[in-house]
């Protein structure tokens, strides 16, 4: 008897056992392009390539340890796909990003840490005051703020009187990218990652330089605390 020909790849129930992914996961991977979709087999049998195992592995790795979104993922893998060197993206990304942050919180977790209420929550969630980088997954420096928020808003403060910080914040992001596309968008990915990550330091330390500097000289002009620009 000839020996039967080997399986042309791994069944979801093996890719989810090898991975420890649920089969829901790896399902919205496929729809979202960051697994291939599988070779059926006939109309009830498919199978995925083996390697899938190690783009799994990346995944989770960029997603925890480089705190990446899969919007971002995705765009890495396809590059990495054309043969292009990311590691110079990942650095960057690191950069943008920083470090994994501990354990991420639910929202039920997230609002027993800080002290918020969930309409408390959601209003500086609409408004952005709160900006998590998967949605309701709260991580440390989410937690953070929350505790400073919540401590405000128990000392009559309202989510609208912050949130001018979003709303100008936005402006000088939109600000700062589009210097980045006139600067960076003609360059080859590495060039490119590199002057971005030299703006993206920049213009943190210029973010900070000029605030303070501007609240100092508003602190050293006033008199008994107040400032001289909202005196009536």
């Amino acid at each position: 008897m000839p020996p039967r020909d080997p399986k042309p790849g791994l069944r979801m129930k093996e890719l989810a056992a090898q991975s420890g992914l649920p089969k829901s996961t790896l399902l919205y991977y496929v729809e979202q392009g960051l697994l291939p979709a599988p070779i059926k087999t006939s109309p009830n049998m498919a199978y995925y390539p083996p390697s899938c195992l190690e783009r799994l592995a990346r995944i989770k790795t960029l997603q925890t340890r480089h705190r990446l979104p899969l919007g971002k993922i995705k765009a890495l893998l396809d590059l990495q796909d054309q043969g292009h060197d990311i590691s110079p993206l990942i650095e960057l990304s690191q950069a943008i990003f920083g470090a994994e942050a501990g354990p991420l919180l639910e929202r039920p977790a997230f609002l027993e840490s800080t002290g918020l209420t969930a309409a408390q929550l959601d209003g500086l969630l609409a408004v952005g005051m709160l900006l998590p980088l998967q949605e309701d997954q709260f991580d440390q420096q989410d937690v953070a703020m929350g505790s400073l928020y919540a401590n405000g808003l128990a000392r009559g403060l309202t989510v609208q009187d912050m949130s001018f910080y979003p709303r100008l914040g936005r402006q000088i992001v939109d600000q700062e990218m589009a210097l980045r596309h006139r600067l960076t968008s003609h360059l080859p990915i590495s060039q490119n990652a590199a002057l971005t990550l030299q703006m993206v330091q920049a213009a943190r330390a210029t973010r900070g330089y000029v605030i303070d500097r501007l609240f100092q000289k508003r602190v050293a002009a006033s008199r008994d605390l107040q400032d001289p620009g909202q005196e009536s």
